[in-house]
């Protein structure tokens, strides 16, 4: 605050509503017939990515857009391209009183409220008199061009910051990519065992363990509070390898009808409308007993509970899974297929080695209390902060 007082240095600060600045713009409409990916100017149509290319442009460069139709709409971008502006997207006039570039950081703080006045009947749409609203901070009104000298001033600080946070996050991101590809690595490798080295049984023989179908857990029977549960959907959308809360719950009396999972108990979603989801595991690791929801089974066994969540991660049991597919749209694999799979079956103590080396891969690469995830979000999140701050005027 104390360089934006310095950078100011006492100047008067006007607030005026973007209407009264600029012009809010609405594109035109293009069919899919006429787009091609040969042809030169990119065309945007509710989203920041390109819906295709096209012939002619009618927006300049350095143009702030927002998007105004479907799930992005109250999206803030940015092109530095000239560019086509279709009718689900806005674009704002370039305006001699405001820096574009300036007035894209400071909509980009306005984005969350923009979002929340998008209309959610029918198709979302954002109204461009919502737009037209937002005040607008005009340093030094009465000397245009030093107005435009600080202007770009702050995109000067916010670009380089910008560039800063985009290297390091993409040095951050390769390094997880490499630390993933390293866990993968050694977790197939440790759970690879030579012909002949530990016994490879299936699933279901009866000195390992059994699969049990879930209930008819739906989520209409989820409560504030009572019994943890888990649902099918949760296993490859909420939950990890390993877990010891549940992210909902049902009624005592619920309970007391439903398939109940217990300490160490791996529970499978069955269904998904992907082969690659389908069989994704969580082990239970939780104190109390768990119901489970119908299109999931869980399996209880002897060994132990994450060394089991790992083997469902590898190739190994992924190349077995395979060949138990059914169904078209939706993709299942019953119980009585899983008991057939067969697992290496170590000593114990060899289990809880595993287990040890990939628990730290696994946080690591994706605990975001530790590791680099967390670090890529605080990245962010001071580049955000300096952003606002940079951007927070007074008012009278």
């Amino acid at each position: 605050m104390s360089y934006l007082d310095k950078l100011l240095e006492g100047v008067e600060v006007e607030w005026k509503t973007l209407g009264e600045v600029t012009n809010v713009l609405r594109g035109r409409r293009l069919t899919r017939e006429q787009l091609s990916s040969d042809k030169k100017f990119p065309v945007f149509h509710g989203g920041l990515e390109p819906l295709g290319y096209y012939e002619q442009k009618n927006r300049p460069a350095n143009s702030v857009m927002i998007i105004n139709v479907g799930a992005s709409a109250g999206t803030v971008g940015y092109s530095d391209v000239d560019f086509w502006s279709s009718d689900g997207c806005y674009s704002i006039e370039h305006s001699e009183k405001l820096n574009n570039k300036f007035l894209y950081y400071f909509l980009i703080g306005e984005q969350h409220f923009l979002q929340s006045r998008v209309r959610k009947a029918g198709i979302p749409t954002l109204d461009a008199p919502v737009i037209e609203k937002i005040p607008i901070p005009i340093p030094c009104p009465e000397n245009q061009k030093k107005s435009l000298e600080i202007q770009q001033k702050i995109v000067r600080i916010l670009d380089t910051f910008s560039e800063l946070t985009a290297e390091l996050t993409a040095e951050l991101t390769a390094e997880l990519t490499a630390r993933k590809k390293q866990y993968e690595y050694y977790r197939e490798q440790l759970l690879s065992f030579e012909e002949g080295e530990v016994q490879h049984l299936p699933m279901g023989n009866e000195n390992i363990g059994k699969f049990i179908r879930g209930g008819g857990l739906q989520k209409k029977d989820f409560t504030e509070t009572g019994v943890g549960c888990i649902h099918y959907g949760q296993i490859y959308t909420y939950y990890g390898t390993y877990t010891n809360k549940t992210k909902t719950f049902v009624s005592e009396e619920f309970a007391k009808k439903a398939r109940m999972a217990k300490y160490g108990d791996l529970i499978i979603a069955t269904t998904s409308e992907n082969d690659e989801d389908v069989c994704k595991a969580v082990a239970w690791l939780g104190d109390e007993d768990i119901a489970v929801s119908s299109d999931a089974c869980f399996y209880t066994h002897s060994l132990n509970p994450k060394y089991v969540a790992y083997f469902f991660q590898t190739e190994q049991f992924q190349k077995q899974k395979r060949s138990f597919i059914t169904g078209t749209k939706v993709r299942r694999v019953n119980a009585d297929d899983l008991a057939k799979i067969k697992i290496p079956v170590p000593s114990p103590d060899e289990q809880a080695r595993i287990v040890s080396i990939l628990d730290k891969f696994d946080t690591l690469t994706t605990s975001m209390s530790e590791g680099l995830p967390k670090e890529i979000a605080l990245r962010k999140q001071q580049y955000e902060y300096y952003r606002d701050l940079l951007l927070t005027f007074p008012k009278e």
